[in-house]
């Protein structure tokens, strides 16, 4: 990545990380919505999405001082919101077959905020039989094997298979790549996310995905840009920056740098931020809160890649 590209990405992330930050609280979670996290994931995807922003910004190192106390500041606003991990404990504890309490946890794990309880119900519900029978879609299976690798807890009793699991997703299978559809390609996108953790594992893509994937990710990231799926575009996006060998493309930055508006919000499509959405602060995060997520997890994976930079101590 050249200079000029390095600072488009480092401009794209820090307007995103302060967009996301000067806009947490339209993510809080409210006393009703603590009430139904046993039984409603949804209730706080927001949150942990932006814990997710957050843990890669810390971890990679690259941003600068204000954009690492922005990330940690949200970090904390996040933990809080969770009760500092209490609420993920009970989400796990009446609903032990779901994933979202243990893939949510692992992003704070990285980060060095622990709650043993926790640690400790999920250290057992990963060994059980049934955690690794239950029927995930098979990229939520490697979601789980991440987030046990990323809090400690890969190796003994319900150790995973990493290769049986990445042939089972579609992306496992190389197949034909113009079959790809919009849903598809999360899948893709989450399946390299995860068998890499984000960037920071890029030998865990096996060489003839790595290849399949140098090949045809600028094809798809192209067709998502035409569709101006900005969001899936940017996920791809991500991907380049997982590979064994990184792979961006300046029109891309280019791309994404002309649609991020000036206060670092990035639209989720093409389609004109709807106006009543500037009356409305809280449905205008909500409906482009996530493509602004990735954006800034999009420049947060491929500067750490580009400069190479330390990473935390256990990340």
């Amino acid at each position: 990545m050249s200079n000029a590209f390095a600072r488009t990405a480092h401009d794209i992330g820090s307007r995103a990380l302060t967009w996301l930050h000067t806009h947490r609280a339209h993510g809080a979670l409210s006393p009703s919505v603590r009430a139904e996290l046993g039984r409603d994931a949804d209730a706080y995807k927001t949150v942990g999405e932006l814990t997710l922003a957050a843990s890669l910004v810390l971890r990679g190192g690259v941003a600068g001082t204000t954009e690492l106390a922005l990330a940690r500041d949200l970090l904390e606003h996040c933990w809080h919101q969770l009760g500092d991990g209490s609420l993920l404990y009970e989400r796990l504890l009446r609903h032990p077959l779901t994933t979202d309490a243990i893939e949510t946890y692992a992003h704070f794990a990285r980060s060095g905020y622990r709650f043993p309880e926790l640690e400790r119900l999920i250290a057992h519900t990963v060994a059980l039989r049934s955690t690794h029978a239950v029927e995930h879609v098979p990229n939520r299976r490697l979601a789980v094997a991440n987030a046990a690798r990323v809090i400690g807890l890969d190796a003994g009793p319900g150790a995973y298979d990493w290769d049986g699991l990445t042939r089972a997703t579609w992306l496992g299978a190389t197949p034909e790549p113009w079959h790809i559809d919009w849903l598809t390609g999360y899948s893709v996108t989450h399946t390299a996310f995860h068998l890499t953790d984000w960037g920071r594992l890029p030998g865990g893509l096996p060489a003839d995905i790595a290849t399949y994937l140098t090949h045809w990710l600028p094809v798809w990231t192209d067709i998502w840009a035409e569709a101006g799926h900005w969001d899936l575009m940017a996920e791809l996006m991500i991907v380049g920056a997982c590979l064994p060998e990184p792979w961006t493309e300046a029109a891309d930055w280019q791309r994404l740098a002309a649609v991020q508006h000036e206060d670092g919000l990035v639209p989720r499509d093409a389609q004109p931020v709807d106006d009543e959405d500037d009356d409305d602060p809280a449905r205008r995060f909500d409906a482009h809160y996530h493509p602004t997520v990735v954006a800034a997890v999009a420049a947060t994976t491929a500067l750490t890649r580009a400069l190479d930079a330390p990473r935390q101590p256990g990340s």
